[in-house]
């Protein structure tokens, strides 16, 4: 694919098992096993996938808040995983994050004026303290707040509010990628969709990009160009939406869309219901991860993992269905 911002090729995120104060550990929780993608400049990837799957975990390791175990992350073609603390700090401006929690994210103890401008005169924006005023005020513009806003506490804001000023704050140091962790889960069903407006809105206004994380389908197909379903640490299917939506490949993702109530009361959908839970990640199962719950299993499915194969242009699934057939 041409034009990728990001290259992400088999990233590892492991973490070790505490097997006793003076044993090494031996078993490690494998949140992140072997994903690669890319993003392209402008558009929304959506990830996908039910909680303990390992998708913020992936989102984090991109930006090296938590340090992948072995893999290649290249931004702008220049490598991630290698960079050293002050050449890492440079490149924070270029990646930021807009957290899941509005409460648990921004310091209670400054003001949002305070907040915002410490970005700013951390990444060396604003010639002066002056301008920086200026610029906080155009920032809580551009997320639908007020300037008159500046001079409050977190505290006296509503969660959605919180939120507007996390995504001010991440747009502050003009960043090429925003990876937006679960951005609306903590917020009321009536916020959510303000808050996606938002996001659409300002990559629309300054060419963002975004890896927009989530559990809910729903929330991921009204941003997404993309969309990447996890499950387990694996990426299970990654196409566009419109196909993911029209034609899911992976029994998983089938039995999510399943699970989508319709708007329309003539409209019969059949529900793929899954059954047990997902498998202990310290110990998953041996094969395809998804097995034990998969209604298409096969004796194949439990001996070897499924690799990634292109089933059509864009569309890529791990699955032994699709393995089998394209050998034909």
């Amino acid at each position: 694919m041409t034009d990728a911002l990001l290259d992400v090729n088999d990233l590892q995120v492991y973490f070790p098992v505490n097997n006793g104060l003076f044993k090494k550990s031996s078993t490690f929780v494998k949140a992140v096993d072997n994903i690669s993608f890319s993003v392209q400049k402008g558009e929304t990837l959506g990830i996908v996938g039910e909680s303990g799957c390992g998708k913020s975990t992936m989102g984090r390791s991109i930006l090296r808040l938590i340090e992948p175990t072995a893999g290649s992350i290249r931004f702008k073609g220049r490598e991630v995983t290698n960079l050293s603390r002050q050449e890492l700090r440079k490149l924070r401006s270029d990646m930021q994050i807009v957290f899941q929690d509005p409460y648990a994210s921004l310091n209670p103890q400054l003001t949002v004026e305070s907040i915002l401008a410490e970005a700013l005169s951390t990444h060396h924006i604003g010639k002066s303290a002056k301008e920086r005023k200026e610029l906080v005020a155009e920032l809580l513009v551009n997320v639908g707040l007020s300037p008159k806003h500046a001079g409050r506490y977190p505290h006296e804001f509503s969660g959605g509010q919180r939120q507007r000023i996390g995504i001010a704050r991440a747009i502050a140091v003009n960043p090429a990628l925003i990876i937006a962790d679960e951005p609306v889960s903590a917020l009321d069903v009536s916020v959510q969709a303000q808050i996606l407006n938002v996001f659409q809105q300002l990559k629309k206004t300054l060419g963002l990009t975004y890896i927009f994380i989530a559990h809910d389908l729903s929330v991921v197909k009204y941003v997404s160009d993309r969309i990447g379903v996890m499950y387990l640490g694996k990426m299970v299917e990654l196409t566009d939406k419109r196909q993911l939506f029209e034609n899911p490949l992976h029994p998983y993702t089938q039995a999510l869309i399943s699970a989508i109530p319709s708007l329309d009361p003539d409209v019969k959908k059949e529900r793929i219901i899954l059954q047990g839970d997902v498998p202990n990640p310290i110990s998953p199962p041996k094969g395809c991860a998804f097995h034990p719950r998969c209604p298409m299993r096969m004796s194949v499915c439990e001996q070897e993992k499924p690799r990634q194969i292109e089933v059509e242009k864009g569309h890529f699934v791990s699955c032994h269905l699709y393995e089998q057939s394209s050998q034909i």
